[in-house]
């Protein structure tokens, strides 16, 4: 049996943190989208690039990889062939930079989950860079059971009720219980 260590989950604050992306494919032009909407400062870096890379606004050097690009740089997202994605890697190692290689789990020190966004809520479902397919399939059955109108007015007491909490002390461990009576109550269900 193999033996490995657990991802540990984490969501990032890239607005107006450099990520560089090495590559500018479809695959490359696939994670731009979730990247520009987080505010953050996004360099590509790919011999060739395509349009809808392009149509981003985002800044582009349209040449190699080169070490010197990782410079100052919080994330990079390796979306080239699997030699690139090992350079980039190992540079990045050097640095202290997480790298997510898409689709080449072997390459990343970082993995993107299946993600939705809904009424200030974010879902993220990770395989652990096995199974990337299934994230998304579990995110899909997820998106269409989220209640939207209910997610918001749980999200609204849920941060109604935190500002409270915070205000009279009550303990982290009493927070939970206190939350699902509360939604309890908007159904007319008894705890």
């Amino acid at each position: 049996m193999t033996i490995h260590n657990r991802l540990f989950p984490i969501f990032l604050k890239l607005s107006g943190r450099s990520v560089l992306v090495v590559g500018a494919g479809p695959v490359a032009a696939s994670k731009l989208g979730a990247l520009v909407d987080t505010g953050a400062k996004i360099h590509v870096v790919a011999p060739t690039i395509d349009p809808e890379v392009e149509r981003r606004g985002v800044r582009l050097s349209q040449r190699e990889f080169r070490p010197s690009d990782l410079d100052d740089i919080w994330l990079v997202v390796a979306a080239a062939p699997p030699d690139v994605n090992l350079q980039v890697a190992k540079e990045a190692e050097q640095r202290c930079v997480f790298v997510n290689a898409v689709d080449d789990p072997s390459h990343a020190s970082a993995y993107l989950g299946g993600v939705t966004h809904r009424a200030g809520v974010t879902f993220a479902i990770s395989t652990e860079g096995r199974a990337p397919a299934l994230a998304g399939l579990i995110r899909e059955g997820l998106e269409a059971v989220l209640p939207d109108a209910d997610l918001e007015a749980w999200m609204a007491a849920a941060a109604d009720m935190r500002t409270q909490w915070r205000r009279d002390s009550v303990p982290m461990a009493d927070r939970r219980p206190l939350l699902l009576r509360a939604l309890m109550k908007r159904y007319d269900i008894e705890a």
